[in-house]
Formats: C-alpha cells, structure tokens, sequence
C-alpha cells in the first residue's frame, strides 16, 4: 500500500522528477572531439540550449514549489495535473537535444517552443487546480495575477514556436524573454509573503 497521498509526498516525488529531468539533460551534453578552445566555442548552439533548459528546469520547479503551497490536500485531479505538468516537462531534454545537434535549425527550435507552451498549458492547469479551486485560501490578486501571466506567456510561447519556423533565433530569443515572467514566483504587484 502507497499510504495517503499528502501535499508532502506530492511535492516529493516531483522534485524526484525535476533532479531526473536535470540529470538527462547533463548526460546529453557532449565534449568537442577536438582539445582546442575553438571546437569548444563551435558548440555554442548546445552549451546555449543546454543552459536555457536548464534555467527553464530550475524556474519551473521554484514556480511549482510555489503553487504547491496552496495545497491543502491532494486529490486525483490534482494529481493528474501534475502528471500532465510533469510528463511536458519531460520532453524537454529531448527537444533540447535535437535543437542543439540542429544547430538551433527553424523546426527543432519551434518543437522546442512548443514543448515551453506544453508546460504552461500544464501550470495554468495546475494553477487553476490549487488556486482558483481554493479562493479561501488564494488572495483574488494573486489568482488574477497568476491567469493573466499565464495566458500573456502561452499566447508567447504560442507565438516563438511559430516564429521559429522562419526566424529560429527570435523563437528561442522570445522564449528566453519568457521566463523572465517567472524568475519570481509570485506575480508582480502581489504580496510575497502571502502564505507565510
């Protein structure tokens, strides 16, 4: 028997997943054949794509941390939800991988983009889940906040991977501007301290 799923376990084993997820995509990165700074150097496409997910990894486990501290019990929506959340998270090594032995080529990188709306498709599902569900325990700000950064950033990711067709640098570039969105977990103009 699994025993009772908690908040706790939840939390738990989806950091189990985010230190898996880290550790596939180091394995992917490769050493030049040659021992010379320039055949370092011509790897900028992989040493860029590895260090974006990797930064992509590492924002969405603090922003997944944060919505889960909204979490008062786990029921099986929520934890379908955050299988959905996790199971988008898991293509990213794969799209990582192919964009940098692409050389960041237009369709590799859009795949890529739309792996980013994958994953926000799935946190607004998530977030929905644990905030708009809890309004006793939600501020109206924050849950205002959190859908409209949401919707603003999936209509973006939405838009890179169809730029990244014809123009792969501006895909990636604007996803890269993405993520500035959430380098703070609590939407701008809310209160930090809110659960604490």
């Amino acid at each position: 028997m699994l025993g009772k799923a908690t908040p706790e376990r939840l939390n738990a084993f989806s950091d189990g997943v985010f230190a898996v997820l880290i550790t596939v995509l180091v394995l992917e990165l490769r050493p030049p054949e040659l021992p010379t700074f320039k055949a370092l150097l011509a790897l900028w496409p992989t040493w860029l794509s590895y260090a974006v997910s990797y930064v992509f990894i590492a924002i969405v486990w603090i922003n997944h941390h944060y919505l889960l501290r909204y979490a008062n019990r786990v029921t099986p929506r929520l934890m379908w939800f955050n299988f959905a959340h996790l199971f988008s998270m898991s293509l990213l090594p794969l799209s990582t991988a192919w964009m940098a032995v692409s050389a960041l080529a237009p369709q590799p990188v859009a795949f890529y983009a739309a792996v980013f709306f994958l994953v926000n498709l799935t946190y607004l599902l998530l977030s929905w889940e644990l905030i708009d569900r809890n309004p006793v325990k939600a501020d109206p700000r924050v849950r205002g906040a959190i859908r409209l950064r949401g919707i603003t950033t999936l209509c973006l990711f939405g838009a890179a991977a169809l730029i990244a067709l014809k123009y792969p640098i501006a895909g990636l570039g604007l996803c890269i501007f993405c993520l500035g969105f959430y380098l703070k977990p609590n939407p701008a103009g809310t209160l930090a301290e809110e659960l604490e």
